[in-house]
C-alpha cells in the first residue's frame, strides 16, 4: 500500500447543510453524481456522503460509525491565518471547541466542529513551513 490518503468520507446526516458550512469558510464544489458532494483539496479530496448510506455500503449499522477519536487538520501559514479561519466558524454553522492560543511546544492552534460533529484543528507550526507555492504540508516543513 503506497503511503497517501486520496478521499477522505465524512459520513453525514444532512449533506446538504453540512456543504452550505464548508462553502460558508470559502471551499468550491466538484462536478459529483447525486448524493455525494467532494471538494478538491491538494492531492485529495474531501466527500461529504450520507451516513446511513454509507453505513450500507460498509456493512454495519450507522450507530457503529461513531464520532470524534479524530481530528481533520489544516496547518496555516502563520498565527493570523488561524485566527481568520477560526472567526468565519461560528458564522458559517460550526462550534468553536478551543479558541485558537499558543501551544506548549511552540506552535499556535484551535479546535472546531463542523455542523455534523467533525473535528478540525487549524494550526501554524512554526516548525514545517508550507511549501510556499501551493501551501502543501509536510512534517518538518519544506
Amino acid at each position: 500500500m503506497e503511503q497517501r490518503i486520496s478521499l477522505i468520507t465524512l459520513g453525514t446526516v444532512d449533506v446538504e447543510s453540512a456543504s452550505r458550512f464548508y462553502e460558508a469558510l470559502g471551499w468550491k464544489r466538484v462536478e459529483t453524481p447525486d448524493n455525494i458532494v467532494v471538494y478538491d483539496l491538494l492531492g485529495q479530496a474531501i466527500g461529504l456522503y450520507p451516513l446511513a448510506a454509507l453505513a450500507e455500503d460498509i456493512g454495519v449499522p450507522a450507530a457503529d460509525l461513531g464520532r470524534g477519536a479524530m481530528t481533520l487538520g489544516q496547518n496555516m501559514r502563520s498565527k493570523d491565518e488561524v485566527d481568520a479561519v477560526m472567526a468565519q466558524v461560528s458564522g458559517a454553522g460550526g462550534k468553536v471547541l478551543k479558541p485558537p492560543q499558543d501551544v506548549f511546544w511552540g506552535g499556535y492552534h484551535g479546535y472546531f466542529s463542523d455542523p455534523e460533529g467533525h473535528i478540525w484543528e487549524i494550526a501554524y507550526n512554526p516548525f514545517s513551513a508550507l511549501r510556499p507555492d501551493d501551501g502543501a504540508f509536510r512534517w518538518g516543513g519544506y
